[in-house]
């Protein structure tokens, strides 16, 4: 699945943090993820205590 800069996202998984799972954030990326992050999307605003983290696509899910 594709996201776009900014659109709310669902974590329903999460290796890089499982406190991120169940939370909703915003994905930072403006495009496709690459190899310098292993093909992981990048999402922040998840909480104040949890810092931006790296998920798969099948670990997000629209808001």
């Amino acid at each position: 699945m594709t996201f776009h800069a900014g659109q709310r996202v669902r974590i329903v998984a999460c290796a890089d943090d499982p406190r991120a799972v169940g939370r909703t954030g915003r994905v930072l990326d403006e495009v496709e993820p690459g190899p310098l992050t292993g093909g992981r999307w990048t999402v922040a605003g998840i909480s104040p205590l949890i810092a931006p983290v790296l998920v798969h696509a099948h670990e997000i899910r629209p808001a």
